[in-house]
């Protein structure tokens, strides 16, 4: 049972109208940690358009009698088999420290423990959630509520404004643009190979999967198939680097959403010349800086590879997790030899 919120305050389902407000909320956490904007509208919109996804439901608004937002948040549990849930959730800085946060935190959990009865008998549930490392209330609020911190992962960044080292391919591997009319379904196939060794990963339905890039490629606005590069060895997918030619707040910087190399490809250089390569077509179209998000643990050495490339660390996120339920972990913790 959820305590009361604070006096004045009130509880309710976001609406696609709130998107706006929600969304300068957002930046106003965002620039109060960390000192950018990191959010935009149009991407809100895509995610809470995502199949499976409910607004009535998954996403929770606390405002004030007036109807200003105070705080949001969100649980993802859309995909099969309802093992590993996330949450997401912010307090605008001008409300904190009235108990925003913990009844936030609070529902969360509530709403989590709804996969309790999806989950598979016998599996182990968990909840998730990313903070910034430097958002100290955030970290000790988890932490109270239950948490426990159990990784890190660095943004990484590299200037572009010397020339990009040129790539260099192994024998019989070439690198091609995506073509969405035929490599949607080999590509998901190739991401779910590669990422099989990620920590935390847990095998899910394709066709939901699927279902789910299918939807960002349609929806968000700037998806450009140009700046998806595939790498290629007869005819199958090696590797992949999945870019967006801009993060919200910030239009001299280019991002790589998702780097993945398939198991029998792995240290022949494909990464790194598939980096390379993006590094180089992301400065020809005026980028001052590229990013991406890496665990600092990874299980397949993506940190060194990324340093390789001339990335460095730039921002910490905490991984916070909470035991819903014991039993047999069904995500990767760790490389099977």
């Amino acid at each position: 049972m959820l305590e009361h919120l604070p006096h004045g305050y009130r509880a309710r389902p976001a609406r696609v109208s709130d998107a706006e407000s929600l969304t300068a909320l957002f930046n106003a956490c965002s620039r109060a940690v960390v000192g950018v904007d990191e959010h935009d509208v149009a991407d809100l919109l895509v995610e809470w358009r995502s199949p499976g996804f409910s607004l009535d439901s998954d996403t929770i608004v606390v405002e004030t009698a007036d109807g200003c937002p105070a705080g949001y948040a969100e649980v993802w549990d859309t995909d099969e088999p309802h093992v590993r849930v996330f949450s997401w959730g912010r307090v605008d800085p001008g409300h904190r420290g009235l108990g925003i946060g913990a009844w936030l935190a609070a529902w969360e959990e509530e709403r989590a423990r709804r996969a309790l009865d999806r989950a598979p008998a016998g599996a182990r549930v968990s909840l998730r959630q990313f903070v910034y490392k430097q958002d100290l209330e955030a970290n000790a609020l988890l932490e109270r509520s239950g948490f426990a911190l159990v990784r890190l992962f660095f943004r990484m960044e590299a200037p572009l404004g010397t020339a990009v080292p040129e790539p260099t391919w192994p024998e019989g591997v070439s690198v091609r643009t995506f073509n969405p009319d035929d490599d949607l379904e080999p590509v998901v196939r190739a991401i779910r190979e590669a990422f099989r060794d990620h920590w935390g990963y847990v095998e899910s339905s394709f066709e939901e999967e699927l279902e789910s890039w299918r939807h960002w490629i349609t929806e968000d606005k700037d998806f450009d198939p140009s700046l998806w590069f595939l790498a290629t060895a007869d005819g199958q997918i090696a590797g992949v680097t999945l870019c967006s030619p801009k993060a919200p707040g910030d239009p001299g910087l280019g991002y790589v959403n998702t780097v993945g190399v398939v198991r029998p490809w792995r240290r022949c250089g494909v990464a790194l010349a598939l980096l390379r390569h993006a590094f180089a077509e992301l400065r020809s179209r005026g980028k001052e800086r590229v990013a991406l998000g890496v665990d600092s643990s990874s299980l397949t050495g993506a940190l060194r590879l990324y340093e390789l490339a001339g990335m460095r660390p730039v921002r910490e996120s905490h991984v916070y997790e909470k035991e819903l339920r014991p039993g047999r972990d069904l995500t990767t913790q760790n490389l099977e030899e």
